[in-house]
């Protein structure tokens, strides 16, 4: 299998596979690279100590220099912002592609599938629902903070999870929950209503997810956004495991809040180092598609634009 992106997420995924046994390649930056090569692979956190050592795996900073051989599965572990350019990166590589290979692809937001889906076979495509909380302490280094449900990997375009039941299996017995599923769409949309209320509230605000949930103040704001997210849908023809914005908020502050309440967000994280966050993969593809329907989304708007600031004073 090969890991693309070797990010948080990426080490937390490629962890699991390793401590498998599943053969894994890794493409990364050339620091993380560097530091795979000389300390291997460090897993820490809620789901126990794991260290793979050196020679269990191989990293590489681009797909050129790996030997020409297809790959049973390609794991997308970029930041959304980057699919285009990683699809393209694939594209350009076809003989990463055989007859049985299929693509996951586990970010955040929605709307990846499809810039994937442009560029190559929708038919190989898949996406992961992926709500666990990992950070990196160092290049080399992943920490698994939280985790409120199982990863689970389905296909928006139809296609069936058995072609994805091994590599779920793999990622399950590695020592991260992880099923496949049918309805990968409303865990999708159940993860963005999560990340569209928390994410940029906590980025701006600099707190936990509990923290958040603590305030009559940032409950009203979280409150609009879910409301606006279910009108959202309900006008796209999109669903997820609620029908309407109250039932989702008695599980969100009963049990999804709860079960991540010390976690900090990536978009905060991203914003503390000078990065680009992920904001128009979330609150921006709701906005994008209320203007597509016509109906105002205000709360969403001004979370976005809040971020959009910080990027650009932090030159992003």
């Amino acid at each position: 299998m090969l890991i693309y992106g070797g990010g948080a997420v990426g080490l937390g995924v490629a962890s699991c596979l390793i401590k498998a046994g599943v053969k894994l390649d890794i493409i990364a930056r050339s620091n993380t690279v560097a530091a795979l090569a000389e300390h291997g692979l460090v897993r820490t956190g809620i789901f126990g100590t794991y260290h793979a050592e050196p020679g269990g795996f191989r990293a590489y900073t681009a797909l050129e220099q790996i030997s020409q051989r297809s790959y049973r599965y390609i794991g997308i572990c970029t930041k959304s912002f980057d699919c285009h350019n990683a699809a393209a990166d694939i594209a350009r590589n076809s003989w990463l592609i055989g007859p049985d290979t299929r693509i996951v692809l586990f970010q955040n937001g929605w709307g990846n599938a499809e810039v994937f889906a442009a560029i190559l076979d929708r038919a190989i495509i898949y996406n992961a629902r992926v709500i666990t909380g990992f950070e990196r302490p160092a290049p080399n280094h992943v920490n698994i903070t939280v985790h409120a449900a199982p990863i689970t990997i389905g296909s928006l375009f139809g296609q069936p999870t058995s072609h994805v039941e091994p590599l779920a299996a793999a990622i399950d017995a590695g020592g991260i929950p992880c099923q496949t599923t049918c309805q990968i769409e409303k865990d999708l949309w159940a993860k963005m209503l999560f990340n569209c209320t928390l994410n940029p509230l906590g980025a701006i605000l600099g707190v936990p997810y509990g923290r958040l949930a603590q305030e009559p103040s940032t409950r009203f704001i979280m409150d609009r956004i879910v409301e606006e997210i279910f009108a959202v849908l309900k006008v796209s023809g999109l669903s997820t495991h609620w029908q309407d914005p109250g039932a989702f908020l008695e599980a969100f502050y009963g049990r999804l809040v709860p079960n991540t309440a010390a976690h900090r967000s990536s978009m905060l994280q991203d914003l503390l180092q000078g990065k680009r966050t992920e904001i128009d993969a979330l609150n921006g593809q709701v906005i994008a598609l209320a203007s597509r329907h016509g109906i105002p989304v205000p709360y969403n708007q001004a979370i976005y634009q809040l971020i959009a600031f910080l990027q650009s004073k932090a030159g992003k």
